[in-house]
């Protein structure tokens, strides 16, 4: 006997369940029935969505011969294959939609022998995957697709297909007459994170748990953490990876302590490399925090040296005292600004000899050329400063940093500045 959810599976649009932004009155779904026919389409959209169920619901609103392949087990030759049908039937004038689950583990090879025979009109391609397109489709397929964008469904959504699953007698759970609490069915949509099979299935097992004791009622005390637990969506090389990361360095930037901890605690549980996490912290440290707050750096720096002596669970808890104290520093990007701005003019400006005065004069002969002459050697100088020419020729009064006045970079542009007001003043007495 198949699953629940299997079973289950709606036999007609009208009974489709979520997505319904793909149907409001200008949806693409919406605007392709209104036409009356397809177009090659691929489903994007994490699992339990209802991406394979659309495209079966699709191609029976079509009227079009359906043709199911997995990626994951579809040779070239066995592709070839099917696509010689297709070309038949189009000669028959029918038309073909092929369905490719999980069309993103297809290698380059095998989605460039589909354009062809797209281009010609042989079939029509439906794919699902769970994966970003960008990132796994080439882009000659992607430019003769629409890309549908599926999303998890609510806990509203979810309830609804549980008590859906408890009265339908044929396909469902009706049968057996149990009734199930309304805190029950709502921690199965929490638990499930959208999925709408990993919901249905919970409760199939919960369901035949409670018969095989002889009871017809389920409360909240029949629920356990491991029937209910589900793994957080994350792939530490797909789309999600760079999200939550991305999140991550945003919320340290923009000072929000509580944010930046949510993203680093969603990170950790769905198993990320803490190092890794580490890595963009000292990131901020210099890229955000920078001069407002230079001990952010050594704060970044220790929390990673922390983990690698102390590793999970402890290591953690540096990596959190860290988060929190780069979210709350202030916020300067100038010695980033700096260095870009300097690599560019070097960029633009190519070779410039340094300075005799600036040169080390090594041997007799460089000193003999003027290395190092005329050096002004600032220690000898009343505070420790002179003023002095450092920059090439051609670039002297040019300016790279310019600085903030947040956090402790402001003390020191505060320092800068007293330093040349006092040379200005000196110059003025003599």
């Amino acid at each position: 006997m198949s699953s629940l959810s299997e079973r289950l599976r709606p036999r007609s649009l009208k009974d489709f369940v979520g997505q319904r932004h793909l149907f409001e009155e200008r949806g693409l779904l919406t605007l392709l029935l209104q036409r009356g026919k397809p177009t090659s389409l691929i489903f994007w959209g994490p699992p339990g969505c209802g991406k394979t169920t659309l495209a079966l619901l699709l191609a029976k609103e079509f009227k079009t011969h359906f043709i199911s392949l997995s990626a994951v087990d579809t040779s070239l030759k066995e592709l070839k294959e099917v696509l010689k049908e297709a070309e038949k039937l189009k000669k028959l004038g029918k038309s073909t939609i092929l369905f490719i689950d999980e069309i993103h583990r297809f290698n380059k090879a095998q989605q460039s022998f589909l354009l062809p025979y797209l281009e010609k009109g042989d079939i029509y391609l439906f794919g699902a995957t769970t994966e970003n397109p960008s990132f796994e489709i080439i882009p000659p397929l992607l430019s003769r697709v629409k890309i549908v964008k599926l999303y998890p469904l609510s806990d509203e959504e979810l309830v609804s297909l549980l008590k859906k699953a408890l009265i339908d007698p044929e396909r469902g759970l009706g049968y057996a007459k149990v009734s199930v609490d309304e805190e029950v069915l709502r921690s199965i949509s929490r638990s499930a994170q959208g999925d709408a099979r990993i919901a249905l299935n919970t409760l199939e097992i919960l369901i035949e748990s409670v018969l095989s004791m002889g009871r017809t009622h389920v409360t909240s005390e029949d629920l356990s953490e491991s029937l209910i637990r589900k793994p957080l969506l994350y792939d530490k090389s797909g789309e999600e990876h760079y999200n939550l990361i991305s999140a991550y360095h945003k919320s340290l930037r923009g000072s929000d302590p509580d944010a930046s901890i949510y993203w680093l605690a969603r990170m950790l549980e769905a198993g990320e490399d803490p190092l890794y996490i580490a890595r963009r912290l000292l990131i901020c440290a210099v890229e955000d925090v920078g001069l407002a707050d230079p001990q952010a750096l050594l704060v970044a720096l220790s929390a990673y040296q922390a983990f690698e002596v102390l590793g999970s669970p402890e290591g953690e808890l540096a990596l959190a005292m860290a988060t929190i104290y780069v979210a709350l520093a202030p916020k300067s990007n100038s010695a980033y600004r700096a260095l870009k701005e300097a690599k560019e003019e070097v960029e633009k400006t190519g070779y410039k000899p340094v300075p005799l005065h600036l040169r080390n004069p090594v041997t007799s002969l460089m000193a003999r050329l003027g290395y190092g002459k005329d050096y002004k050697y600032p220690h000898n100088y009343e505070g420790g400063f002179v003023e002095e020419k450092y920059l090439p020729e051609g670039l002297e009064k040019k300016r790279f940093y310019f600085p903030t006045l947040h956090g402790k970079e402001a003390d020191l542009f505060e320092r800068y500045l007293n330093l040349w007001n006092k040379f200005k003043k000196i110059n003025a007495k003599d």
